[in-house]
C-alpha cells in the first residue's frame, strides 16, 4: 500500500495552512450563534486522488483511506499509489472539493473525467 500524505510540514511542525492560531483563529472550540453554542462540523474525511505512474485516475473522499484503498483495488482499479490531500476535512468541505477538483480536471483534459470517476459530483 502506498499512501501519500500532502499538505503536512515535512518535520510535522505546523504551517500557516494547518495552525489555525498562525491566522488569529481559535483552533478549538465552538461557534457562537445567538447566544447558543454551536458544535463545529466533524473533521473526519479525507480527500484523495488515485494515480497510475503521473496520471490521475481518480478523485474522491473517505473516512477511512486504507479501506478504500482496499476496496479500489478490489473492484479492480489500476493504480500505483493513493494521494491524500490535506488534512480531514468536513464532510461538506469535502465533496465540495471532490466536485471543484472533478470539474478542474475536466476543463483541462477537454472534459473528460478521471479513468475511474463515473459523474461530475463523485457521488
Amino acid at each position: 500500500m502506498t499512501i501519500v500524505i500532502i499538505g503536512k510540514h515535512p518535520y510535522g511542525r505546523p504551517n500557516r495552512m494547518s495552525n489555525p492560531k498562525a491566522l488569529g483563529k481559535p483552533s478549538q472550540g465552538t461557534p457562537e450563534k445567538a447566544g447558543k453554542q454551536v458544535p463545529m462540523a466533524k473533521r473526519d474525511t479525507y480527500k484523495y486522488e488515485l494515480h497510475d505512474g503521473h496520471r490521475n485516475v481518480y478523485v474522491g473522499t473517505t473516512n477511512d483511506p486504507e479501506r478504500r484503498e482496499a476496496e479500489h483495488r478490489a473492484d479492480g482499479k489500476e493504480f500505483t499509489k493513493m494521494t491524500i490531500i490535506g488534512g480531514p476535512s468536513t464532510s461538506e468541505g469535502a465533496g465540495k472539493w471532490e466536485e471543484e477538483r472533478i470539474d478542474t480536471y475536466k476543463r483541462n483534459h477537454g472534459g473528460d473525467r478521471p479513468k475511474y470517476n463515473q459523474n461530475d459530483s463523485g457521488k
